[in-house]
């Protein structure tokens, strides 16, 4: 057997080794949410059938139409993305501090599993859940509204990598975190206030020019509007700017979710 026969054979098995160590992580956190799914799936079903009864029958019927949609159509774009934001950073940031609690992270860190193979996969449990709850949403959405998506594969682009972002915010969430009340700070202080002033129950053409530009700094707002864009084909945002900021963002918090996991940070001290 020659040198480079041997070389292939090594590379192979790695490759083998790395797949089977990723799919089992991702087997893992789809059971983890599914598994108890009263808590992790069906809440977002019953919060969004409150909002179209609360915001799109009693206060939608005064509103009218905004941007040329009844004001129930409007919203669900908005109300489907914040689902999976709210579910994808939830499940990254539960899962990874609760294997940092009962110290059997240490175990996936001492073995030879690569750092972005632990974190390709605790990633794509978190967009897993946030997709079906994301799902989820969209069936409830269609018993109040007529939803039409106008640009299918821009919609689907937009929830996938903005799942994907979610998930890595919330991962490094957990690699800092010292006890339970510092998981949900970040949620509770940061990810609701943004959600819910980037433009899920308006257009900020509404609001004043000072405050239209203040909103400009939020990045929910980029998503929320691209995500209505695939679906309803109107934006306060040009999409293509928040598929490039979108991306960014994803590079950013991937590369420092690995720098962490490569120095130990919130595991190791």
């Amino acid at each position: 057997m020659t040198p480079d026969t041997r070389d292939v054979q090594a590379g192979g098995r790695v490759r083998g080794t790395n797949w089977i160590a990723f799919s089992t992580l991702v087997i893992k956190e789809v059971l983890r949410f599914s598994r108890i799914w009263v808590q992790t799936v069906l809440p977002p079903a019953i919060t969004t059938t409150l909002y179209f009864i609360i915001f799109g029958n009693l206060i939608g019927a005064r509103i009218g139409e905004m941007d040329g949609y009844g004001y129930k159509e409007f919203i669900v774009p908005g109300l489907i993305l914040m689902a999976v934001i709210a579910n994808s950073y939830a499940n990254t940031v539960s899962s990874f501090f609760q294997a940092k609690y009962q110290r059997h992270i240490e175990e996936l860190i001492i073995s030879p599993v690569p750092n972005w193979i632990i974190l390709a996969g605790y990633v794509t449990g978190g967009v897993a859940r946030g997709l079906v709850v994301g799902l989820v949403v969209t069936g409830v959405s269609l018993f109040f509204a007529d939803i039409r998506i106008e640009h299918p594969l821009l919609t689907l682009l937009v929830v996938v990598l903005t799942s994907i972002l979610f998930a890595l915010g919330g991962l490094i969430n957990a690699i800092f975190a010292r006890n339970f009340d510092d998981i949900s700070v970040i949620p509770t202080f940061v990810l609701t206030p943004l959600t819910y002033l980037g433009g899920v129950f308006y257009s900020i053409s509404l609001l004043p020019p000072f405050w239209q530009q203040v909103s400009l700094a939020n990045p929910v707002l980029y998503m929320i509007n691209a995500f209505r864009y695939g679906i309803l084909g109107v934006s306060d945002i040009d999409p293509a700017v928040a598929l490039l900021l979108i991306l960014g963002f994803i590079l950013v918090l991937g590369g420092l979710a690995l720098w962490l996991l490569y120095r130990g940070v919130g595991i190791k001290n």
